[in-house]
Formats: C-alpha cells, structure tokens, sequence
C-alpha cells in the first residue's frame, strides 16, 4: 500500500511539472509563440500586457433570412464556423417542424429544433445551399442537415486525426434530454443537476452535409448542456477534448466549465475536470467557445459568453422576464485545464440597441482567416457574434482581428522593455508579428540563459523595426544568425517604444 502510495504522489508530482520546461529552459522548437499571457515572461518595465478588441464589420445575412423564398428564424445561436480547404462551412440552430424529425428513444424535447447549413469561399459572403434532406410541414426547399434529437446546440468540427474513418471525418456533439426524469432537477452532492435527464450524443458524416448517430446512448452525461458544448480533436496531445457547460464545484449557482478528454470520441473522462484560472473570481460564463487556435495549434483560446445578471438595459426587449446582460471575454490556455482569462470584455455590445439583452454577444465557435477588402493589406482573422436573439432581425455580424492580434507586448512613447525566461528553440531566423507608430520601433536583443548579450546579438546590433508587419524576419547589423544558436538555452530582451508585438515564431 505504501509504495502504491508513493507511485501515486510520484506521478502526481510528474503531472504537476510545467509539460515545456526542459534543462533549464522552455522548449518552444518552430511553434509560433502568441504573447497571450506571462507563460515566456520573466520581466517587464515600462511594458505590458494589452488586450485588443475586434472590428465589427459586415452582417452575415445582407438582407432577410432565407433560402429560395422561405424565411427563417433566429439562425443566431449555437453557430459553428471552420474552414475546410477552399470553403467556409457555417453550421446553426434554426426552428422548424421535420416530418422526418428523429427521435432517440425515451427521448423529449426539442422537436421543433433543426440544425442548417451555409457556406461561403471568402468568409464575407454566404449562402444557404439548397439541400432538400428534410421536408418541412409546409416546404422541401430548405438548408436543413439534421432533424431529430440532439440538434440543440449541434457543434461541428472536422475531425483530423490520422486515424479517424471516411465515414467519420466530421463529427458533432448534440444535446439529448431523456424523459427518465421528468421532475425539475434537483442538486445533489455529486453536482450534476441534468445526470439522469440530459447528456451528449456523438455524430458522424462522411461531408459534413449527411449526418448520423454514432450511438444512441450518452457519450458524456455529468454536466448542465444548455449551452454550446464543444469538442475538437487536439493534434498537440493526439487526444480529442470537449468543454461543457457546468456549476461551480463549490456548490455556488454561478456557471462555468468542464473539460474532458477521450482517446476515441465515444468514451471520455469521468469526471469532468473543472477549468481553472489565474485566480480571478469566478463569473458566469455560458457558452465557451474555446477551440485550438489554428496558427498555434498548442494553444486553446477562448471567447466565452460572459452572463451579468440582474441589469437591464433595453425595457421592451424580446426576454423582458430574463434580467441579464452579455458580453464576450478572452481567456486562453496551454493545456484545455488551466486558463489566462481577462476580466475586461473582448468584444463589448456596443452602440447596437439589439445587443443588449440577454444571449446577445454570443460569438460563433471558430477562428477564421479571411482576406480584407483592403488589398494591401494582410489576411485577417474573422469571428461572428450576434444581435437581436429572439427578433426577425436576428443575424450575425462578422468582427476582424490582426492575425494573432488578441494580445500584444506593448510599450508607450517612453521605451519599455521586456525579457523572456530561458528556451530552446530550432529554427533558421526569427520573425515577428509587431506594430509601432511613425517614430516608434522594435528592437530584438539575444542573450545567454545568464542574461548576458550573446556576442553580434546585442540591442546596440539591431536596428530599428518599425512599421507594420505580421511577419517580419529580425536581422542584426553584425550579420550575426540565430540558426547557430538552435538547440541551446537563449533569452529574448525587447525593447519597444510606441509599439506592440503580438507573436514571434523560430522559422524553419
């Protein structure tokens, strides 16, 4: 017992150790590294984190909701967004009565749910393809490609495990409610108010158009599911993962999330594991939105939907019994358990009057890159938030953001520095993605794992970079190359003045 004890505090103490620390320094080999949060950080002065805000832009439906003469509702919530090669695909949750709904036995609930499809080769402009799969109570024509059970918040996602089947490579996770318990949930110690009424089914399509059931029993039944549950496969760690929706576990109302993982999508964790924070106070937070970020696929970012209750903006609103106002937050993690969040709002409701009332400001799941109708200007990342739940105005807008632009090192008019922990890396130049003023810059600094400036690499051998670059290769006047110094621990010194630097990347 004794030694099964210590095995077990020795492999707690293993799990416990930073998974990118290796002989004295991080390793981050050729990822492009996002400055999102203090993980590379030693030391700042004159210098800080700063949070950016995304665009509003475009709606994604121009004019009315429709497909061939047919108006639709909502189409606002529960939204999912990927690029799939050359194409956009757009999956949400709409209302209409199937008469080929469906339905998993000793099921209830949501029969007039169905979940469509649009797509798009730009990220501007959608369609709704004419499918035709359903036929609707009073028309075929429609863009309907599931009806049945677990259309509540159906999140898509295309699976890239190696290993995953044809008939596989895209797969969803959907809401079920049971008819086993049809008496309001009552909390209990193990905090799963929903255990025996609700959970997740598992699907599958071979083109994202065609769907079926994998199964119909639960593949996750511990969680609350009102929200839009989410599963990904994670490429990093060769493992797929979900985040649900869940209570505190410390008995509180107060909403948050749950990750789980699983080797084949069909069984997963238990329990789920609660996500934790840079010790900030917990907040309600509705639909997580967390997905890996496909630039640097080590890193999950979040934009949940953050819940204020008790504040009412709009008096004639659509949900005048639901006093609560949204907005939506960023928080970001290196490994889908432990989360850098800000408390200051990424996306606020803005000067709109139909974004301020409850399960507004709920953006689409998905970060996509699109290019801007500024022709000099670089591609940009796309996400979709939207506006007037509950109204015929119900739409989605598109938002931009720089390319990895959701955080930068940033340095007002008087220079700042920052100095990074010792890493290792591999790579043949270093390049990055920054902005500054007309009369501010950057400049790039490389020292030993003592902090001494390595020979050809001091700040006094690099110019200024200033501008506008979201890849930019430093170079130093004496020649010198980074690629001789791959493989051995090394720190960065910035120095910035009027300037932000967002990502940086050892390129091969």
């Amino acid at each position: 017992m004794r030694r099964l004890l210590l095995l077990g505090l020795l492999v707690a103490l293993t799990a416990a150790k930073p998974p990118l620390r290796a002989d004295g320094g991080f390793v981050i080999a050729s990822r492009r590294e996002l400055f999102v949060d203090h993980h590379l950080i030693e030391r700042m002065e004159r210098a800080r984190l700063l949070l950016h805000h995304p665009t509003p832009r475009e709606l994604v439906w121009p004019e009315t909701n429709q497909v061939s003469g047919k108006e639709w509702e909502g189409a606002n919530r529960s939204v999912t967004v990927f690029q799939d090669g050359d194409l956009y695909r757009m999956y949400y949750r709409d209302h209409a009565r199937v008469k080929e709904f469906y339905r998993v036995p000793g099921s209830s609930g949501d029969d007039d749910i169905v979940v469509c499809y649009a797509e798009s080769h730009d990220g501007i402009r959608w369609r709704r393809p004419r499918l035709d799969l359903y036929a609707t109570d009073d028309l075929k024509i429609n863009n309907i490609v599931w009806a049945g059970t677990g259309g509540h918040n159906f999140a898509v996602f295309k699976d890239g495990n190696p290993n995953c089947l044809p008939e596989a490579r895209y797969k969803a996770i959907g809401r079920v409610l049971l008819k086993t318990d049809p008496s309001p949930p009552q909390r209990d110690g193990t905090n799963y108010a929903w255990e025996k009424g609700c959970g997740l089914l598992a699907f599958q399509s071979p083109d994202g158009i065609r769907w079926r059931l994998m199964r119909e029993e639960r593949i996750i039944k511990k969680g609350e599911f009102d929200s839009h549950n989410v599963a990904m496969w994670d490429a990093e760690r060769q493992r797929y993962v979900a985040f649900i929706r869940i209570w505190q576990p410390d008995g509180t109302r107060i909403r948050s999330v749950a990750m789980l993982e699983s080797n084949d999508f069909l069984h997963w964790s238990d329990p789920p594991r609660w996500l934790q924070y840079d010790r900030i106070p917990p907040e309600h937070l509705y639909d997580n939105n967390i997905s890996v970020y496909p630039r640097a696929p080590h890193l999950f970012v979040g934009l949940p939907m953050r819940l204020v209750p008790g504040r009412v903006k709009v008096a004639d609103n659509p949900l005048p019994n639901e006093t609560a106002l949204n907005d939506t937050v960023l928080m970001t993690s290196r490994d889908g358990a432990h989360f850098h969040r800000w408390r200051e709002a990424f996306l606020r409701p803005g000067p709109s009057r139909g974004a301020w009332w409850n399960e507004n400001n709920c953006v689409a799941w998905g970060f996509v890159t699109t290019r801007s109708q500024n022709e000099d200007a670089p591609p940009e990342l796309s996400v979709y938030c939207n506006e007037w739940y509950g109204t015929a105005k119900g739409n989605l807008r598109r938002h931009t953001l720089r390319l990895d632009g959701f955080v930068s090192l940033h340095a007002d008019a008087a220079p700042g520095e920052v100095v990074t922990h010792p890493f290792r890396f591999s790579g043949k130049e270093l390049v990055l993605n920054y902005e500054t003023s007309a009369g501010g810059g950057v400049r790039v600094e490389v020292q030993d794992s003592r902090g001494r400036p390595l020979p050809g690499f001091a700040l006094a051998d690099c110019p200024d970079l200033f501008g506008d670059e979201v890849e930019q290769v430093v170079r130093w006047k004496s020649g010198a190359r980074v690629a001789a110094l791959a493989g051995q621990p090394i720190r960065l010194r910035f120095e910035l003045t009027d300037a932000d630097v967002y990502a940086m990347q050892f390129r091969p």
